[in-house]
């Protein structure tokens, strides 16, 4: 089990050089969950594809569909006041401090791609090649 970001179910689901990396980690570990934020913020790279014209409404609707089953959003969600010390501590966004802060509650590794939180949060926060190598 791990908490995925935003930006790793995108990379799982779309061509580009992040799609490898991605699907290893699902292969390694298929039980991902996030904070309902990631419903909207995944929302969100699909509708900036669709007005760039790199996607059409169909596709987007079918990677949202696809993008919804993989991902597990668990209850109970992050603490605010501990998302909010976190940010505060951390210089990070309170976005993806509910990210870290569910990665945490649970115990388990957060997977992501951004520096930011990767310096951040170096106990919590794996990127995709240093949670495949701990496997």
């Amino acid at each position: 089990m791990i908490v995925a970001d935003t930006n790793l179910v995108a990379y799982l689901l779309m061509e580009g050089p992040m799609l490898e990396p991605a699907e290893q980690v699902y292969r390694q570990d298929p039980e991902w969950l996030a904070p309902a934020l990631w419903r909207p913020e995944f929302r969100n790279v699909l509708a900036g594809l669709m007005r760039r014209g790199q996607l059409d409404l169909p596709g987007a609707t079918a990677l949202w569909k696809e993008a919804d089953s993989l991902v597990t959003v668990p209850d109970p969600q992050p603490d605010g006041g501990e998302i909010l010390r976190l940010a505060q501590a951390s210089g990070c966004t309170a976005y993806d401090c509910e990210f870290v802060a569910l990665a945490q509650r649970l115990n388990v590794a957060l997977v992501t791609a951004d520096s930011q939180v990767l310096k951040a949060f170096p106990e919590t926060a794996l990127s995709p090649q240093d949670f495949l190598d701990k496997k």
